[in-house]
């Protein structure tokens, strides 16, 4: 199955090999056009970072914590 950051790590390349195309054969030079794709896969890395980033389940948080605590008060 497909998840998320499946789709993210597939549309890095993507945007960027796309989008410069795409801006490249719109007139843009390619000097330009790379750093305009090269910025779509930056906010598509920073979206999966920061927006919807990786978090353990609460029951994965809940074992880490008491195996800190029993080894704290050893």
């Amino acid at each position: 199955m497909t998840g998320y950051y499946d789709l993210i790590l597939g549309l890095i390349p993507l945007a960027l090999i796309g989008v410069t195309g795409i801006v490249s054969a719109a007139g843009l030079s390619l000097t330009a056009a790379v750093p305009v794709g090269a910025t779509v896969s930056v906010l598509l890395i920073g979206h999966a970072l920061f927006v919807n980033g990786p978090v353990a389940s609460a029951s994965e948080s809940t074992s880490v914590t008491s195996s800190l605590q029993t080894n704290s008060a050893e």
